[in-house]
């Protein structure tokens, strides 16, 4: 492993550290009410107590016949049929003494029945039962209110509900529940070589990945996305589109225009604005830009899709996957099955395949790469002091 000094430009650590100061403040979000099919994935607002007791009624727990214990305390024992309950039977037929009701799993037991004898220790025979293995009071009856009572605590405030909570908060019959509003994000795209997928392209043209490829990197990170658009290297036509959204969203990704070129529409616009643009000690995703504009954060990353890609996961990801409520993707280290260069000064963020033994390069470090990006699963941490790597050293990874 080589070592060198660090160069001068802003470092990834502050260049983050930045971002996160000015997304931070979303953490104040409101709150609001959703249906249980929208619940999933989102963080509760408050306390979710059971309106209920759970089970709701006496049950049986297994298809059956539902006794009285004392009747079956000596077998075998042929016992009379009195008739059969069904899960979501609604009728409560006392149980005769001495007899047997044959139940369903879930059914009701009949009132009179303290016990249920499984269906694979009886015989029947005609209008009688044959009950060869006996059973103690309480076996196979699931009692209302063991799971749950009334008034108990489901949920806790703060929790991302996986579908084990969906689960629960069903089962006692809640409709609607009180969830924190997700931060809303807009994504622009921008540069004339950008056409739509399903279009011809013409010479000099290439398919706009990077607008999909931002939304759904915000989706599955807790974000709401509430618009995607594209706009051409023209500032009147950047500056009414990005004015659209910061009107409806809380932070806006843009992707372009933020280099050293004769037509940087992103830079132009936005320097005017206030907007900080730079360079971060980062390879790929050097450019960057940071802009408040009328009260919301602009997050201007290159255009390259390798960059764009790179930019999101190491300086937005972990800040809006805390405001969402969702754990920190896990760090670990790893051998590096390759060997590997690394430019001096710059912390560089290659994309690796993990394998058994270790994490292998899966692509060069081209910010142009994009389809061999997906043949990664992880980011290889390099920091910026190491220029050369062999292989078998240990390397910090994350997930993709």
């Amino acid at each position: 492993m080589t070592i060198r000094p660090t160069t001068s430009a802003r470092s990834v650590d502050e260049h983050r550290e930045h971002v996160e100061q000015l997304l931070r403040p979303l953490a104040l979000r409101d709150v609001a009410e959703v249906s249980m099919t929208e619940v999933l994935g989102r963080v509760l607002a408050r306390d979710v107590r059971s309106p209920l007791d759970l089970p709701v009624f006496r049950n049986s727990g297994m298809d059956g016949y539902a006794v009285r214990a004392e009747s079956v305390a000596v077998t075998p024992v042929t016992l009379p049929l009195a008739g059969v309950v069904a899960a979501g039977q609604t009728g409560q037929t006392p149980l005769p003494p001495g007899a047997a009701m044959k139940v369903m799993t879930g059914a009701p037991i009949p009132p009179g029945a303290d016990c249920v004898v499984p269906v694979e220790d009886t015989r029947v025979d005609g209008s009688e039962v044959i009950v060869e293995k006996g059973r103690r009071t309480g076996d196979f009856v699931r009692e209302a209110g063991t799971d749950a009572r009334a008034g108990d605590l489901l949920v806790p405030a703060g929790t991302l509900v996986a579908p084990r909570h969906v689960a629960a908060l069903a089962a006692v019959g809640l409709a609607r529940l009180p969830v924190f509003r997700r931060v809303r994000a807009a994504v622009l795209t921008t540069g004339d070589e950008l056409v739509s997928a399903g279009a011809s392209l013409r010479p000099g043209q290439i398919y706009n990945s990077n607008g999909i490829a931002l939304a759904s990197a915000l989706a599955v990170n807790g974000v709401e996305v509430v618009s995607v658009e594209h706009s051409r290297d023209d500032a009147g036509e950047f500056q009414n589109k990005l004015g659209r959204a910061t009107e409806v969203a809380d932070v806006v990704f843009t992707s372009g225009g933020v280099s050293k070129g004769d037509f940087e529409v992103v830079k132009d616009v936005l320097s005017t604005r206030g907007g900080d643009f730079g360079t971060v000690a980062v390879q790929p995703g050097g450019p960057q830009g940071v802009t408040v504009v009328d009260g919301v954060p602009v997050l201007s990353f290159p255009g390259n899709p390798v960059s764009t890609v790179v930019s999101f996961e190491v300086f937005a990801r972990p800040v809006l996957r805390e405001l969402s409520g969702l754990p920190p993707v896990p760090k670990c280290e790893v051998p590096l099955l390759d060997s590997a260069r690394s430019p001096a000064g710059r912390r560089q963020y290659l994309r690796g395949r993990m394998e058994i033994d270790g994490v292998a390069l899966a692509s060069g470090p081209g910010s142009h790469l994009v389809a061999t990006m997906a043949q990664a699963d992880v980011l290889i941490d390099v920091p910026e002091e190491v220029t050369e790597l062999a292989a078998g050293s240990l390397v910090t990874v994350w997930e993709l």
